[in-house]
């Protein structure tokens, strides 16, 4: 929570630190391409990352990657506290971060089927969740206070010290169960990573969903514009900035700890999961369109409920249904449509907010949203028909997949 936390602490501070880099007339399409150069190394390093985490060590490689994370940060609180005054060097060090980052999720969530037992898993899943979503609202919150009243690259210096958190962390833990069948670094190869590939493009529901959080997120992306909206449109200053971005992480977290205990009482989960992000696209028009801060504030709390019901949907469902010699080959697969959707999302809402106005922007992706679920569940019976398959066995991780009541192995993003 603590590293989290720093981490939520340094995204708002990035997006503030660009708009004040660039003259007012670019801002938007400045904000945008922070998405842009995060999503290059993302696909670029997406398909091997998962092999890696697959062949390693995952807690040793989530050492390496939190230690260089904590320089990224370090570099960044340099540049800011000097007085830089370019973008260029805060595009780059935002794009080693992703890079960094594209190796860090495959090997973290690869990780967590090992230290919980399968029946576990669901409540694990949402408890994890609620510490997240605890610090997006502890982060962005901080972060607007310590840009008001000290530097931008104070924000990247608490960062880099809350890496230390989960340094600590990793060192202490031991006896981590190794995968039934380990993949050794003679499997590092594009035939390994084309394997990954495979298992996603020939399970219908894994790739259905995979393309529902891209086209979602991609239309949606509207956090890249926060600091236009606090600045230009609703005039709340960077604390008011802070609340506005951990605003859908205040949701998040409630929504989070109801579904400790609704998550296992969800049976129609294909239905719940396209719902929601319906309701994401809603919410996500209603802060368009408001000029009260309250009410931008509680729509995009309401983001933030309908995106953790189909964030825990989609975790609980492909963590179940994947074998765990390829889980880390899928998640650098799906690390493409979950963070490539969002990153460059926020690409095309600046360009938009650019051209057209940023509540434009806001409110068209919003309606691009509720349609690209529209198109996708009317044309994937398996999604709309999806539900949850009983648990029957108490071991931690079996090397083959749940199947649903309709007989199809199935996972998500």
């Amino acid at each position: 929570m603590l590293s989290f936390t720093g981490s939520f602490m340094q995204n708002a501070a990035l997006l503030w630190n660009v708009s004040l880099l660039v003259p007012p007339d670019r801002k938007g399409l400045a904000l945008g391409a922070v998405g842009l150069v995060r999503v290059v190394p993302i696909v670029i390093f997406s398909m091997i990352s998962g092999v890696v985490a697959d062949a390693w060590d995952r807690r040793k490689l989530m050492l390496l990657t939190q230690s260089g994370s904590a320089v990224v940060a370090a570099g960044l609180a340099a540049l800011a506290l000097a007085g830089n005054t370019s973008v260029w060097p805060v595009y780059a060090l935002a794009a080693l971060s992703s890079a960094v980052g594209a190796f860090d999720l495959p090997a973290r969530q690869s990780l967590v089927p090992s230290l919980v037992p399968r029946e576990d898993l669901p409540n694990a899943i949402s408890l994890n969740t609620i510490m997240q979503q605890t610090s997006q609202v502890l982060g962005p919150a901080l972060g607007g206070i310590v840009i008001a009243s000290m530097n931008v690259g104070w924000a990247y210096v608490f960062n880099a010290v809350s890496f230390a958190a989960v340094i600590v962390a990793l060192l202490m833990m031991r006896d981590v169960p190794r995968p039934e069948h380990p993949a050794s670094m003679d499997a590092v190869s594009w035939e390994a990573a084309l394997e990954g590939l495979r298992f996603v493009f020939r399970s219908p529901l894994i790739l259905s969903t995979m393309l529902l959080d891209f086209f979602a997120t991609f239309f949606s992306s509207a956090t890249a514009l926060l600091p236009i909206f606090a600045q230009d449109i609703l005039h709340v200053g960077a604390r008011g900035y802070g609340w506005l971005y951990a605003a859908p992480a205040v949701g998040a977290t409630m929504m989070s700890a109801a579904m400790v205990l609704l998550t296992s009482r969800i049976n129609r989960r294909g239905a719940v999961l396209l719902w929601a992000v319906g309701l994401y696209g809603l919410a996500t028009v209603v802060f368009g369109f408001s000029r009260s801060f309250w009410i931008t504030f509680a729509a995009l709390a309401l983001t933030g409920v309908a995106d953790t019901v189909s964030m825990v949907i989609r975790n609980i469902v492909r963590q179940l249904e994947t074998p765990d010699r390829l889980r880390g080959r899928m998640i650098g697969v799906n690390m493409v449509f979950f963070i490539g959707g969002p990153q460059l999302g926020e690409l095309e809402a600046g360009a938009v907010a650019n051209w057209l106005g940023a509540p434009f922007s806001v409110i068209s992706g919003g309606l691009g949203c509720m349609i690209a679920v529209a198109c996708l569940a009317a044309v994937t019976p398996e999604l709309r028909r999806y539900r949850a398959a009983p648990v029957t066995t108490a071991k931690a991780f079996a090397n083959e997949p749940v199947r649903t009541t309709q007989g199809e192995p199935s996972t998500s993003s």
